[in-house]
């Protein structure tokens, strides 16, 4: 394999910015395409073979679609079972261009989503009227891809160490972050403070690891974990590799791994895969899971 690319943020922000965008507005058609599932599992996109991809959904008549980003092209794919529509992905298409383009494609199909970001407060122009979000550089994307397509398959390895309730390894457009979560199988105490959105998502207890690209507040890209509801004394739990640390995140604690630790480590993926099973460790460990009862047959660490 080719080395992990870099991914520092600010070169690439005004561009990750505008993809951020074009993600939500396909991952609220995908939302209105289908069904609800626990913790929101139906709204997520998921990393294929040139970029992410809704896969199947089906428009308000049966009619079935998929929509997908070829980052390595560079278009978005509006397919049918008769017919491919394409949207050149490139500099200067603006959010609300964007938005009109899809729409267009999606033609009978029709798919209506409401028109405003969701989660990211820098964010809060309507999609029609959005024309300041309009940068697009093709190679750091393509890079993006990259470090997304890698962490896909060490996330999924890591998958397969556990036999209790999972989700699959899927990129939440809200936050654009690639993201597993395990759950101890008990129901979680309900957050009187939360929407309801928030209080779907984190009905039973979990740990959740992750991969996002930076933002306002971490200004690197970096892989996370936390632990939900927190125990107590969590961060005084070990983690691994040594460049590992907890850090504070809104009213909770998040295991932190620069992804750059990852990508210059001799190995890469053990080096992710013990940040990964360490914070697991620590969250299980301290909210009293069984994690014995939870192993699978397949797992390469010692009980």
């Amino acid at each position: 394999m080719e080395p992990l690319p870099p991914l520092p943020l600010e070169p690439w922000e005004p561009t990750k910015n505008t993809l951020h965008l074009w993600v939500q507005i396909v991952g609220k058609v995908k939302m209105a395409s289908l069904p609800p599932r626990n913790h929101w599992w139906h709204v997520p996109l998921y990393v294929d073979v040139r970029g992410l991809t809704t896969h199947l959904l089906h428009a308000a008549d049966g009619s079935p679609f998929e929509i997908r980003f070829d980052l390595l092209e560079h278009e978005l794919v509006v397919e049918t079972p008769t017919e491919r529509r394409t949207i050149e992905l490139r500099d200067g298409l603006s959010v609300a261009d964007f938005d009109r383009r899809l729409h267009e494609a999606l033609g009978d199909l029709d798919v209506q989503i409401l028109e405003k970001p969701f989660g990211v407060p820098a964010f809060t122009t309507p999609f029609p009227e959005d024309r300041e979000h309009a940068t697009y550089d093709p190679e750091a994307v393509e890079r993006f891809w990259r470090v997304l397509d890698w962490s896909d398959g060490v996330f999924d390895e890591f998958s397969s160490w556990f036999c209790g309730k999972q989700s699959p390894v899927h990129l939440f457009w809200h936050s654009l972050d690639l993201a597993v979560t395990r759950f101890s199988g008990k129901r979680a105490t309900t957050l009187p403070e939360a929407d309801a959105v928030t209080n779907e998502a984190y009905t039973h207890e979990l740990v959740s690891f992750g991969f996002w690209a930076g933002d306002a507040n971490l200004r690197e890209p970096a892989y996370y974990s936390y632990t939900f509801p927190e125990p107590d004394a969590l961060r005084e739990r070990p983690l691994a590799p040594a460049q590992a640390r907890w850090t504070e995140q809104g009213a909770g604690s998040l295991a932190i791994l620069p992804y750059e630790v990852v990508r210059t480590a001799p190995d890469p993926r053990q080096t992710l895969l013990e940040f990964l099973e360490s914070a697991y460790e620590a969250g299980a460990d301290a909210a009293g899971w069984d994690r014995a009862g939870l192993m699978s047959t397949w797992c390469p660490i010692p009980a």
